[in-house]
């Protein structure tokens, strides 16, 4: 564990101001702990080489460093494990939820601070394992908590706590309410608190501007959690708006609106074309535009996001996933071509392998940088006004996310005008 964290500001206005603090998960043992029996109900369509994974993410973190003070989830829980009031409360949580053994909560008491942040995330062994059953973890790993992105999301200067869809990802959970109750110590917003089945997540949820949001509808946010955004916004703001792009439920690769849809600088977007076009799986999939104003909303329905954002003033070119060729775009959306990360306006992080995509970039003007030249001081970042940092990842694609659900920003400067 590195020297003890301080906290950062919390204020987040937009998916591309100047990236200033961001919370990331290293992908530790628990991703080792699937099977091929248990890996679809871990949400994974295969199960993981852990060494290529750390090698793809060591390039992938340094970059980061590179850039903005990283907080890492297990480091900042292990210091916050040194409060016994917190310790307590995330143990019972923790055994509450996975429905533990009496005991157990007692015997995870006894573990020193590193071990039993190591425990809540990387799952712990039941003693009593027949070396058959798929009971070996009673406390369950959180196989996809380096998906920082999708349990927490900064909003502004509050933190939504996502009420997660699948029952493997809800301990997540108590690790963030954990980390910004006790550490970050900022106010939080919870669409389930509101109503128990609401439901949001993190690669839903875009921050447009510092009026508007941008939400995907779909199997992972619903409409009742879309709904909670709307009333709390509309009972602090006189004029705010949300524009809602429904998804389809199937396949997985559709999961979250930035799988399909990303910022990239103020006039430039990363989006899938049958998504624009309304084609193919997105065919009779609404854009809905939400106005608020002085506490009274209103809907209007868009032909995609892009007339929705115009409409608000915001005038997006789009950058194809995949180029141009349809048979392309759909093979480089499933892993992740449109996940895109913004360190700052018209700086870009993202996966090397969709080749076309990254062409696609190269054609709209971004320099593309080599990943590992940037983490290893080769390549300053600050020499480029306009790059995709590109990085290896044959591994990180197969969990079914890429740059932006990596990420869970903490502080961004406003966007300059």
């Amino acid at each position: 564990m590195q020297d003890k964290y301080q906290p950062c500001r919390i204020d987040v206005g937009s998916e591309t101001g100047r990236l200033r603090a961001v919370l990331l998960h290293r992908p530790g043992v628990e991703i080792e702990r699937m099977t091929p029996l248990n890996a679809h109900h871990a949400l994974y369509s295969d199960i993981l080489n852990k060494p290529l994974v750390d090698g793809e993410y060591r390039v992938f973190a340094g970059v980061l460093e590179r850039w903005a003070k990283v907080y890492y989830v297990e480091d900042v829980l292990a210091q916050l494990l040194a409060d016994d009031g917190v310790r307590r409360h995330l143990v019972n949580e923790s055994c509450d939820m996975d429905n533990c053994p009496s005991t157990l909560a007692d015997e995870l008491l006894q573990l020193d601070d590193s071990s039993l942040a190591k425990a809540l995330i990387e799952g712990y062994e039941n003693h009593d394992w027949n070396g058959v059953d798929d009971n070996r973890y009673v406390l369950k790993p959180l196989y996809n908590l380096f998906f920082t992105r999708d349990a927490s999301s900064t909003v502004y200067n509050r933190v939504l706590i996502n009420s997660m869809s699948f029952q493997v990802r809800e301990r997540e959970t108590l690790i963030y309410e954990a980390l910004f109750d006790h550490f970050f110590g900022v106010e939080k917003l919870n669409a389930q608190a509101w109503s128990g089945d609401a439901r949001t997540e993190g690669g839903d949820v875009q921050v447009a501007s510092p009026s508007m949001l941008c939400i995907g509808q779909g199997i992972r946010t619903n409409t009742k959690g879309i709904k909670y955004l709307a009333n709390t916004f509309a009972a602090e703001r006189q004029k705010f708006s949300i524009i809602v792009q429904e998804l389809p439920h199937t396949p997985e690769s559709f999961i979250h609106l930035d799988m399909v849809f990303t910022f990239l600088c103020k006039h430039q977007c990363m989006a899938f074309e049958p998504m624009l076009k309304r084609k193919g799986l997105f065919t009779g999939k609404n854009t809905t535009l939400i106005d608020i104003d002085n506490g009274k909303i209103a809907y209007r329905q868009f032909d995609n996001i892009l007339d929705a954002l115009r409409h608000k003033g915001m005038d997006m070119q789009p950058v194809l996933c995949g180029g141009a060729d349809p048979w392309v775009q759909l093979r480089e959306q499933w892993h992740s071509g449109a996940n895109f990360f913004a360190l700052g306006d018209g700086k870009v992080l993202g996966y090397r392998r969709n080749t076309h995509t990254i062409d696609a970039l190269d054609k709209a003007g971004f320099s593309v940088l080599e990943a590992e030249r940037v983490a290893d001081g080769s390549i300053d970042l600050n020499a480029y006004d306009r790059f995709v940092a590109a990085f290896p990842a044959s591994e990180l694609p197969r969990a079914g996310g890429g740059a932006r659900c990596m990420t869970m920003p903490l502080w961004r400067d406003p966007i300059e005008n």
